[in-house]
């Protein structure tokens, strides 16, 4: 027989008695200093015991003392407050079929599915139906026949945003036809003698200017701490049409780097400025414009977009959209056989199709994503003209098409992801400002000692997590990692979306409350994981930026997602 009691606890020093086979081994926690008699030390406890008669015995007192070594932590005065737990077993096709109801409607409302995933997210080989629900494609409460429905309408509302696209890229086409068959005709007429000459230089001096921009853009797409739209103008396009080079020059404020350093950029600050005020709603509206916007994108669907946002579309957003597409990395492929497979011809057909042809000498799984990447990036950007395209949607997009084929379905599930995300995106930034507010925020109700390193060091307002917020996690983790972390995510806010009380988290036993704002509690977690080191030996806000650039890889998700939940359990009701 064994037994285990505590037998007494003074200050650091904790008593245990094991009863093995009727004999009394006696454990004390020696990190004290205690005077106690022992025969043997294992892992931090003092032992003593009466002298075992068989091996038995011997086997067992070690191994509960190896167990209670590894249970046991001494935590550090600034060490990392959580203990690891054990991921649980992800949602399989079994018990996701189960859940379902004769007439195909889930099971109480949905509420087992999202704890289900929540705790260990979701079986790869589910995932592309799993993901519609989650993502709000599906409501939780539908039925098969409900849901067969919303299938048709959802494919044919994106097949009409892409006429729509299609159609503006035949206008910008011939548009840059006639011009440039005018322009020729009046340089002609002009017979300016140095024309030719200053067509050269200038030429010249923006190719300079587009392969700089685009070798600080090959290194970090997404560095750029600012995320800003160029402000061409129609006469600008309408004279540079005739040169690539022009083209992507007009465009490269949107390729800055994290200093946001770009001369465009701060040429035309003005006239974002003014872009800006006239269009974006006040922080205050902020809510209540986000689902605004999505009906009135849902409501005017089947109508031309206005002449400002197809101006945008054709000068800047279409060409940024390629520019991205082809430099979005191959680390999906393995994740994706199928598309892995897929031939060179069927490759640049679908290409093709959406007026991709510079993708040099890609693999054609690559091509293929590419395209993919400019269909629905063009597609979303007609349907939220207001956020249209920045750098970084992409980096969203390309983990859900490399696991749902079907365009139509990864283009609704991005809409679904964009209607959090989006705000990550806007001009003002006054998403992007409340989240690392947030975050400072956790981090100060968490660890005030922590937060008065940051303050001393002048990074309270915790701008070295930039990246985390926009791309979520999406360059710090791997890719199974990121949908892991996204699912978890995606389950709090579809519990939210459906109105799925704290009490009824309650009584199922589930201590953390769903939250809108799980990411930002991960990314608080992830800090504080490194406060020791951060406390220790950084002394500028751009050590700390290097130190969290340098998690990718490092990180356990469950480990970050069981210290976020921590974090909310603790602070939801604080913030």
């Amino acid at each position: 027989m064994i037994r285990l009691t505590t037998m007494a606890a003074t200050r650091s020093v904790v008593f245990m008695s094991l009863i093995v086979g009727g004999r009394r081994v006696v454990f004390a926690d020696g990190s004290s200093g205690g005077a106690a008699r022992n025969v043997g030390h294992a892992g931090g406890f003092w032992w003593t015991a009466v002298s075992p008669s068989n091996v038995g015995l011997a086997v067992a007192v070690t191994v509960v003392a190896v167990a209670f070594t590894v249970v046991y932590s001494r935590r550090g005065s600034i060490g990392s407050p959580w203990s690891l737990r054990r991921r649980k077993h992800p949602l399989q096709y079994k018990q996701w079929s189960a859940f379902f109801t004769d007439e195909g409607r889930l099971s109480d409302g949905g509420v087992q599915f999202l704890k289900k995933v929540r705790s260990g997210g979701v079986d790869p080989s589910i995932r592309p139906e799993v993901w519609l629900f989650l993502l709000g494609v599906y409501d939780l409460n539908s039925t098969e026949e409900e849901r067969d429905s919303i299938r048709q309408q959802k494919q044919k509302e994106y097949e009409n945003l892409r006429r729509q696209c299609r159609e503006m890229h035949r206008r910008n086409e011939s548009g840059s036809d006639s011009k440039q068959t005018a322009q020729s005709s009046n340089t002609e007429d002009s017979q300016v003698l140095d024309s030719h000459d200053i067509e050269q230089v200038s030429s010249s001096t923006r190719s300079i200017q587009v392969e700089e921009a685009e070798k600080l853009n090959s290194e970090s797409i997404l560095q750029g701490e600012d995320c800003e739209k160029s402000g061409v103008t129609s006469e600008e396009a309408a004279n540079d049409s005739d040169s690539t080079n022009s083209e992507e020059t007009e465009t490269s404020p949107l390729l800055a780097n994290e200093e946001g350093e770009s001369h465009d950029a701060t040429v035309n600050s003005e006239e974002t400025n003014s872009e800006e005020t006239e269009t974006l709603p006040l922080v205050a509206k902020e809510e209540a414009a986000e689902s605004q916007g999505r009906k009135v994108n849902q409501e005017k669907d089947t109508q031309s977009p206005s002449s400002k946002a197809e101006e945008e579309f054709t000068t800047i957003w279409q060409r940024i959209i390629r520019l991205d597409a082809v430099r979005a990395n191959g680390e999906w492929v393995p994740y994706s056989p199928s598309q892995a497979s897929v031939s060179d011809t069927k490759a640049r057909g679908i290409a093709k199709q959406v007026g991709l042809s510079d993708y040099e000498d890609l693999e054609p799984c690559r091509i293929l994503h590419a395209a993919r990447l400019v269909a629905i990036l063009e597609a979303y950007a007609v349907y939220d003209p207001e956020i249209g395209y920045c750098q970084g949607m992409s980096d969203l997009l390309s983990p859900l098409i490399a696991v749902i084929e079907d365009d139509a379905f990864a283009f609704w599930c991005f809409v679904g992801f964009m209607s959090k995300a989006r705000h990550n995106f806007r001009l003002d930034e006054v998403g992007i400002r409340r989240q690392l507010s947030m975050v400072s925020k956790i981090i100060k109700f968490k660890d005030i000692r922590l937060y008065r390193h940051l303050e001393n060091l002048e990074a309270e307002d915790c701008f070295f997590v930039y990246r985390m917020v926009v791309v979520m996690f999406r360059r710090e983790l791997t890719f199974e990692q990121t949908l892991c972390l996204w699912e978890v995510m995606w389950a709090d806010q579809a519990a939210i979306r459906t109105g799925i009380a704290k009490a009824t988290w309650g009584r199922i036993r589930l201590r953390a409350p769903p939250t809108e704002d799980l990411l930002l509690y991960a990314i608080a977690a992830s800090v504080l994981q490194r406060r020791k080191t951060i406390i220790e030996k950084y002394s500028g806000m751009d050590e700390i930026m290097k130190e969290c650039n340098s998690m990718a890889g490092h990180l356990d998700v469950w480990k970050l997602l069981d210290d976020a939940h921590d974090l909310v359990v603790n602070l939801h009701d604080k913030i």
